[in-house]
């Protein structure tokens, strides 16, 4: 099983399109949708939501790949459900760069600082990061400082920020669902 987390834009036609990719990896792929405006509930949502799937499923090995927003809330979900995790160019700094777009943005900064102390550390190794180097929306590189500390790094120099193929990189990640 493979849980997708969209980003920001939730009703992107790319969503689709990234769920039908990650079928060739797993034939069970769903999309848990949460509403990428307020912040405090969307935890608690998507908390509730992966613990129903997990529920529901045999596999011994799920997967959570989160892409942009999404990927923000794919590592701390993934952390605290103990599940191996993919991020995609994720926005790890959404109290600054999402102002405008939410209410509320300083909840993000809330949550990061109520998360189980230094939780990436503790979770090294949980989680393979695909990067844009052509990102138009996100710093990749400060991305990269950050992760490349704790997680598996992939720099992918042609995808834009929604990062529409991942089939380039479909290997990696079942390599690393089933690793």
């Amino acid at each position: 099983m493979i849980l997708y987390l969209h980003g920001f834009d939730a009703t992107s036609p790319g969503n689709h399109e990234k769920v039908r990719q990650l079928q060739f990896i797993d034939d069970d792929v769903r999309l848990v949708s949460y509403s990428t405006l307020y912040p405090k509930y969307d935890m608690q949502h998507l908390l509730n939501e992966v613990n129903k799937h997990l529920k529901l499923t045999s596999d011994r090995q799920p997967l959570i790949l989160g892409v942009g927003l999404g990927g923000y809330w794919a590592e701390r979900v993934g952390f605290l459900a103990r599940m191996r995790t993919v991020l995609v160019n994720p926005n790890l700094w959404p109290e600054e760069n999402m102002l405008g777009k939410i209410d509320r943005p300083e909840e993000y900064a809330d949550i990061a600082h109520k998360c189980v102390s230094e939780f990436r550390t503790k979770n090294r190794g949980n989680a393979l990061c695909l990067l844009s180097a052509k990102d138009e929306l996100l710093d990749t590189s400060r991305s990269e400082a950050l992760l490349g500390q704790y997680y598996q790094v992939i720099v992918d120099k042609r995808q834009p920020h929604k990062f529409p193929s991942l089939s380039s990189h479909l290997t990696s990640i079942k390599s690393f669902k089933f690793s």
